[in-house]
Parts: C-alpha cells; structure tokens; sequence
C-alpha cells in the first residue's frame, strides 16, 4: 500500500528530518485550508490526506521517543 511505504519512509529519518517534515507538511495544510476558504481549492481531498500525513508523522517521531 502507498500508506505502508510512506511510513517506512517515516522511520528511516531521524528526529530533526521528521520535524522539517512535520513543519512543512502543517504549512501546506494550514495553505490548504487558506485556499479552500477563498474557494480556490479544487481538489478538497488533499486536506484530508496532508492531515493523515501529519498523524503518521507524529506517531513515528513518538515511537522513536519511546524506543
């Protein structure tokens, strides 16, 4: 599943690369709820998608925590 390799992917960074990610993937979020305020946004999906994005890279970076 596509889910499955992005986590992999998740896991394979360290802490400081999860956080880059986590920063930008919460930027891209809050510009996609920006966009679909103004009703600029035509694929309303990815909201929901960059969201899950963000929880799985939370949840990595706790397990790493906890490791």
């Amino acid at each position: 599943m596509k889910s499955n390799k992005y986590v992999e992917e998740l896991k394979a960074k360290s802490a400081a690369e999860l956080n880059e990610e986590l920063v930008a993937a919460k930027k891209e979020l809050f510009n996609l709820r920006f966009q679909n305020a103004t009703n600029q946004l035509d694929n309303t999906s990815r909201i929901k998608e960059v969201r899950k994005n963000i929880a799985r890279i939370q949840t990595v970076i706790a397990q790493q925590a906890n490791a």
